[in-house]
């Protein structure tokens, strides 16, 4: 770690402001094809939790879903000291681990599949259409937390990214393509989430 991102460091420990508990990083399949990615990966999630995080969501947006298994078992290989759940879109059983993975699951299909699920249930006379409140949607979703601070790196869009959940999160876009992320882009995102006042839409 070099003096600036010493400092850094140092600025976000004594801040005032509490750093973000969930942490969501947005990628693309091609950020994951670039040579030494899953070992940033690695870096980066150590660094989320380094600097105070109890909770990472990660989502992988893919044009091609042949490339789906693969990146599957890369990402199954992370070595990180938080267990990981990995999430594919033919797999859609809710999520509770500290490490969240979503590959290719993209949060129109999510919030569609949540939808389905509460159609299903009113057909069947076994719920009410005006007992449906926000945690009847929130249960069926996949992703059911909703991050504090989400980080694109790149291209300033959220590729179908977890639609319900981020709605009211802190969005950071760090100007560098994913390969050249350093230590200190993450420090800069989480302390300008500690310089913000969140509003949560009011």
């Amino acid at each position: 770690m070099g003096l600036y991102d010493r400092y850094l460091a140092l600025r976000q420990r004594f801040h005032p402001g509490d750093p973000p508990a969930h942490v969501a990083l947005v990628l693309t399949e091609r950020d994951l094809l670039e040579q030494g990615a899953y070992d940033r990966l690695e870096r980066l999630l150590g660094w989320v939790f380094d600097y105070g995080a109890e909770r990472a969501t990660v989502s992988v947006s893919v044009l091609d879903e042949s490339v789906v298994p693969t990146l599957e078992r890369e990402l199954r290989s992370l070595s990180v000291p938080r267990r990981v759940a990995i999430r594919a879109p033919d797999d859609t059983d809710p999520v509770d681990a500290p490490v969240q993975v979503n590959v290719g699951l993209g949060g129109k299909g999510e919030f569609a599949a949540a939808v389905r699920s509460l159609a299903s249930e009113v057909d069947a006379d076994e719920l009410d259409p005006s007992d449906v409140d926000e945690a009847d949607v929130e249960r069926r979703l996949v992703f059911p937390d909703e991050p504090d601070l989400l980080i694109k790196t790149g291209a300033e869009r959220l590729s179908d990214f977890m639609i319900w959940q981020s709605v009211y999160s802190e969005l950071y876009f760090i100007d560098v393509n994913w390969r050249d992320v350093r230590e200190r882009d993450y420090l800069r995102a989480v302390l300008d989430y500690q310089n913000r006042q969140r509003r949560f839409g009011r």
